[in-house]
This record gives C-alpha cells, structure tokens and sequence, in this order.
C-alpha cells in the first residue's frame, strides 16, 4: 500500500485545476485520471469559452488542456500522475483502490482526497433506443475531434442545450447532414448564439419534439418523432419519420458521485445541479472529512465553473493538511467572486439555488 498525502481522482479541468493550487500551496499530489491523456472534456471541445479571461474566454477547449497540464508540470517534483488509472473505490478505513492500465490494482492511504470525476451523459427511454447509430453527444465529440471519426451520414439531434447546439454545428462542419434538433421543452435551453448558428445553416429546431422510437434492424434507419403538449405528454397523431442513419442523443449529464457515495458522504437529490450530489461546506469538503468535491462531481456547470471550483478545492484541501499559500482568504475570495460572475445569469440563478439546496 502506498500513502499520499493529496490524493485527487479525476484530470479533466476541476482536477488539474485542484492539483495546480494544492501543488502551489506545497502538498504532495497523486493524480488519477482514467484516460490516457489529461484534459477530461476539454480535449474534445473545439468551441471558445465564454467567460472572463481568467477562464480563458475566447480559447478553444482543446487549447486549453495543455494550458493547465503546463501549469501543472511547474510542479511536478511534487506532482505524480497516473493516467489509464480508474479509481474502483474508497472505503472507509481511508484506502483508495484504482485499477493502473488494466494490469494491475494499486492501493492508496492518502491523508485527504478531492473527487473531480466528473459526469455522465444522460439516456432516454424510448423503442430501440439501443440500436447502433445512437450515440451520447460526449461519444460523438469524441469520435470526431479526438480521433477524426464521422458518426455518419444524416443524424437528428435530441435536445437544444448548449452541448446538442455545439455538437450539430461540428457536425455541419465536417460535412454531416443534420435533419432536425428536437428539444421536448417548449423553448430552446441553449445560448441564443449557439441557437442563431445553426438555424443560419438551415437547421430546423422543433422544440416540443421527442423521439417516440428509433427504426431499424441491424442499425438505425428512421426516428420517430412525436409532439409534445406543454404538460409532456404525446399528442396523438402527431407523429412522424425522419430518415436518418444517426440519433445524437444530447439530454443533459447527471454527476459521477459513487465514489463520494461509497466513501459515506451525505448526498442529496437537486434536479437543478443535475441529479445526486453530495452535501459539501464552502471549503467544497463533504461530511467525510478531508475529503473534497469539485466540479461536475459537486454538480453540473460549464467547464469555466468547474475549473474555478478546482481551484478552491485545491487550496482548501492543501489547507487542512497544513500548506497554504501566502494571501490564501485573498485568493479563495477572488476566485469566489469568479464564480459569482459566471452564475451571474438566469442559468445561474438556478445553479445557485441548488447550491443552497446541498450547502451544509
């Protein structure tokens, strides 16, 4: 068994951004991530952030990863990483079990622990809806900007948040047919700018529209669509089939909090931070002491909150094991001021009552 001090699971923008700080303050830090490379959803995001500059507003998210792993490696006497790492549990003796590159498991007695897993994408259920040719929008970020795949041909694409926006006009862009974007909302849930650039394109949205069933045999051929009454329900008759080898599905994402769970954290049910989250303090700690949240694992947000999120965690975490930085209430009041200006809109008026709803 190897004792740690630090140790963070999860190297997508809240845990690089946790390690950064923590590293800063002068905690030694160990650095799961199951991928083979850091960065988490950043590196399939080719989109420029919105935001402030301290959130690097403007850069593309796959520019932004190597940004913080540069960060990172100003620290790396002091910093090990381990990637192709999935973390399988925390127990409650304190010891950490990952499975390192699909050889062997490791076992871990860190001091303190910041979860920064992230989140998982969210499944509808409707006919077939595990026919090939039905992908998550992560999975086909993924096939397309990490590893140059098309999904296919003509795709409809189920929800108009910001991801379902963001995905059809990369989609567009590689030379994919988009048929429709169906949100079963009455109104598009995304920013208008994402909403204006595909419409330009010719792209119809058809809020009030759901999937009733995928169509095919041994792979998607058709969608059926069917409308919506503002109560949710199917109005009879409406339906009808779009033909289409590809279905993206794009329905919100919902937090990977097991392994806060597992630990014997308090958790808690708050639709508006996307599903179960656990409870936490301003300190972003659990009801487990020195043991930490940040990010999509605390609850759904932007990848911009997700990074200032790490940020105080990090610092927070490296103070209770007793390394803090020169101006440390400065910096966590500048960054909690950060996090105000992104929750500034009415998104954010919704993400911040849901923080009272897990705050202790």
């Amino acid at each position: 068994m190897k004792e740690c001090e630090l140790l963070i699971v999860g190297g997508g923008p809240a845990g690089l951004c946790a390690a950064i700080n923590a590293a800063r303050a002068g905690a030694s830090v160990t650095l799961l991530e199951r991928s083979p490379r850091l960065g988490g959803q950043l590196v399939k995001q080719t989109h420029m952030f919105f935001g402030a500059k301290e959130q690097y507003a403007s850069t593309r998210g796959v520019d932004i990863a190597p940004i913080l792993v540069d960060a990172l490696n100003a620290y790396k006497d002091r910093v090990e990483v381990l990637t192709d790492t999935v973390c399988t549990g925390i127990y409650e003796d304190g010891v950490v079990t990952a499975l390192y590159k699909e050889e062997r498991y490791i076992k871990l007695k860190p001091k303190a622990v910041i979860i920064a897993a992230g989140a998982s994408e969210k499944n509808l259920a409707f006919i077939n809806n595990d026919l090939p040719g039905i992908y998550g929008a992560g999975a086909v970020q993924t096939l397309m900007n990490v590893y140059g795949v098309v999904p296919g041909k003509s795709v409809v694409m189920l929800g108009a948040g910001n991801i379902g926006l963001i995905v059809s006009y990369q989609l567009m862009q590689a030379g994919i047919e988009v048929k429709c974007i169906l949100d079963a909302a009455q109104k598009i849930g995304g920013y208008l700018v994402h909403a204006s650039k595909v419409a330009r394109m010719g792209v119809p949205i058809l809020i009030g529209h759901t999937v009733k069933r995928a169509i095919g045999n041994d792979c998607l051929e058709a969608v059926e669509v069917v409308k919506l009454d503002e109560r949710f329900n199917e109005i009879p008759g409406s339906e009808f089939v779009i033909n289409a080898d590809t279905l993206c599905v794009s329905i919100g994402l919902t937090p990977l909090c097991e392994l806060i769970s597992m630990a014997g954290a308090k958790m808690r049910y708050v639709p508006t931070l996307g599903g179960l989250v656990p409870l936490r303090n301003a300190e972003y700690e659990t009801t487990v002491e020195n043991l930490f949240v940040a990010g999509d694992s605390s609850g759904v947000e932007e990848a911009s909150a997700a990074m200032v999120e790490g940020y105080i965690a990090g610092l927070c975490a490296a103070s209770k094991l007793g390394y803090r930085i020169s101006g440390h209430d400065e910096a966590i009041d500048e960054y909690r001021r950060q996090m105000d200006s992104l929750r500034s809109g009415p998104a954010g008026e919704h993400i911040k009552r849901g923080i009272e709803q897990a705050a202790l």
